[in-house]
């Protein structure tokens, strides 16, 4: 009874080297639930990559990571003085010198580097610029100072960090697209006199560690700013980025015929007419059902959500199974570890045993097993 998804090993693999070999200084982010592969695999192929740092997400991340890559971990969360052994590598069984911290705030970085003073270890960070996300960073202001400030001692400054929104769906790093994306707020960013002040060092500060660029925009930056380093952090575009290579399936566990009005489930539902439910592996522990918000703002995928709705008040819900090339309705909504599926009478019943294709968002979705051939 397993949720399973099925790599090919050779496809994957070519993968992964072609994507290094295409972005020098390129940081894999290994982070959540590994991309649906797992942090320990993605640590162990970032080894094998022969890459020089991972990003992880969080501090307890590193505690799996470690072991199985012997560089440099760039945690994304901000540091935050108060959160004790929670963001204490040491605590974590890691070796301080080899975390680098991204920080974004002054009274963050002056705690790091009393505690760099106290130990007479320097902490290794990253200086995080804020950009049009909004999320966690420097003013442009206050990276100036910051920069002052990291000169006092007890800091080892690797660099700027910029966290961008995602590209445009047609201007990904897979592809050469020359669409614009973020290539201007970059380079207004980079040209700012902190950057250039850090640049002036040599060394780590010259690193600029960003995310969500094309390689069309990472090609230019490097033109256009040639005494830094840049460094892309990549994630969804390393790991899944061959999507072709990856296969998810579910094996079906049961199948039961019924006519119209039977009454099954757990809500005591009615089949809508003659049919089949499917019994399948995979339910809301492994994620199958569960939606995050898209955010999407065009016209056709406002209206697909309105239809999806008009669906679920009806009863019926495209799941993401496919049976006889087509995805099939839930009977009901996923349950813990299974979901019903309703077949229409008339269409192939898969057998006990046999395995159906599932579409799922990997970063969700939790697999009974990885099978990497």
């Amino acid at each position: 009874m397993s949720l399973t998804l099925h790599v090919d090993g050779d496809r994957w693999r070519a993968h992964l080297r072609d994507t290094v070999a295409h972005h020098p200084g390129l940081v894999p982010v290994t982070k959540g639930n590994g991309y649906g592969l797992g942090l320990h695999r993605l640590a162990r192929r970032a080894q094998w990559l022969g890459v020089d740092t991972v990003a992880a997400g969080t501090y307890p991340e590193l505690a799996e990571l470690h072991q199985r890559f012997d560089g440099s971990l760039l945690v994304l969360q901000p540091w935050r003085p108060g959160h004790g052994e929670h963001q204490d590598p040491a605590a974590l069984g890691v070796d301080p010198d080899r975390v680098v911290h991204t920080v974004g705030r002054l009274e963050d970085l002056d705690a790091l580097a009393d505690q760099g003073r106290a130990t007479g270890r320097p902490v290794r960070v990253v200086l995080e610029r804020l950009t049009s996300m909004l999320r966690h960073g420097f003013s442009g202001d206050d990276l100036a100072e910051a920069v002052r400030r990291s000169r006092r001692g007890g800091l080892r400054v690797e660099g700027v960090a910029l966290h961008l929104p995602l590209p445009s769906a047609r201007a990904t790093l897979s592809t050469r697209s020359s669409r614009s994306s973020h290539g201007t707020e970059v380079e207004r960013l980079l040209a700012e006199p902190a950057v250039a002040d850090l640049a002036s060092g040599g060394g780590p500060a010259r690193q600029v560690w960003v995310s969500h660029l094309t390689e069309a925009e990472l090609e230019v930056l490097a033109l256009k700013f040639p005494d830094l380093v840049l460094r892309p952090r990549v994630g969804t575009g390393l790991w899944l980025g061959d999507r072709g290579a990856l296969q998810v399936t579910a094996e079906v566990l049961d199948a039961h015929p019924v006519e119209r009005g039977d009454t099954y489930g757990y809500r005591g539902r009615s089949a809508p007419r003659r049919g089949t439910l499917l019994v399948v592996s995979g339910g809301t522990s492994h994620g199958i059902g569960l939606e995050a918000p898209t955010g999407e703002a065009t016209l056709k995928a406002r209206a697909a959500s309105l239809a999806r709705g008009g669906l679920d008040a009806a009863g019926f819900v495209r799941s993401p199974y496919s049976v006889g090339g087509k995805q099939r309705l839930f009977a009901e909504p996923p349950h813990m570890q299974v979901s019903m599926l309703f077949i229409p009478h008339g269409a192939p019943v898969p057998a006990v045993g046999e395995e159906i294709e599932v579409r799922v968002r990997y970063t969700a979705t939790s697999f009974d097993a990885v099978e990497i051939s």
